[in-house]
């Protein structure tokens, strides 16, 4: 990213999420990233600022990663950014038997027929295989190296930019075999690094477990993104994390 050393210039403040599907997927599918209900949205409506959210379904903290050295356009919100919400992670921590790179090539095989035949297969396989639980998308140590680099292209070109980890969600999907043993690990492995660095964490555990377990809660039949409910419950849990962050930097 460009050099941009300095803190936000007044008048342009923002919010930058850094996140995955989770952020902007409703109860029935992927919505616009100013949509009211996501958790984004409702934590920028309460902390009085505009939110630059920056997310594809799928992504692992080494996508936001490549995202982060790559899109134009965080780099230039960077420089007007009030605090940094990052939160991803919870992809790494998915069972993945098979490689995460073949996932994301099936759309290039040619011709037609044999992607459909490519890509039954793998729907076939991923689910049966990830009831062994391993391997992860990500191992954490993967996880926390590219955190750390996040961090230092973040800090290096505004030192004094405050930044709010989010700790992984859990998932009740047929997707992943209804297997979620990598998230403790990787929960730990985050919560050790953020406190390193002295960086506040949101848990989104909780709040996800329970949704899942309320029918009342209309989470996606998906088993992965949740229902409005679920959004106002996360948004609830970061913005005072967000505050104290802005206020204390």
């Amino acid at each position: 990213m460009t050099d941009v050393k300095g803190g936000a210039p007044a008048g342009e403040r923002c919010m930058m999420v850094l996140s995955d599907s989770l952020a902007y997927y409703g109860p029935v599918g992927g919505l616009p990233a100013n949509d009211p209900r996501i958790w984004p949205s409702l934590v920028g409506a309460d902390v009085g600022l505009p939110v630059k959210l920056f997310g594809r379904i799928g992504w692992t903290s080494r996508d936001v990663w490549w995202a982060l050295t790559q899109d134009p356009n965080i780099w230039a919100t960077v420089p007007h950014t009030d605090v940094v919400v990052l939160a991803f992670g919870g992809m790494d921590t998915l069972p993945s038997p098979l490689p995460t790179a073949l996932r994301e090539q099936i759309r290039y095989v040619r011709p037609n027929r044999l992607r459909q035949l490519v890509r039954d297969a793998y729907s076939w396989v991923q689910p049966r295989g990830a009831r062994l639980g391993w391997p992860l998308a990500l191992p954490p140590k993967v996880t926390v190296e590219y955190l750390d680099k996040i961090r230092d292209a973040l800090t290096q070109l505004r030192p004094d930019l405050p930044i709010v980890m989010c700790l992984p969600p859990t998932h009740r999907s047929p997707y992943y075999g209804y297997v979620h043993t990598g998230r403790i690990p990787t929960t730990a492995a985050i919560a050790r690094w953020a406190e390193q660095h002295g960086l506040p964490c949101v848990d989104f555990y909780p709040a996800t477990r329970d949704a899942f377990e309320d029918p009342a809660a209309e989470m996606n039949p998906d088993g992965i993104h949740w229902g409005f409910s679920c959004h106002r419950q996360i948004a609830d849990l970061v913005v005072p994390v967000v505050e104290t962050s802005r206020a204390t930097r």
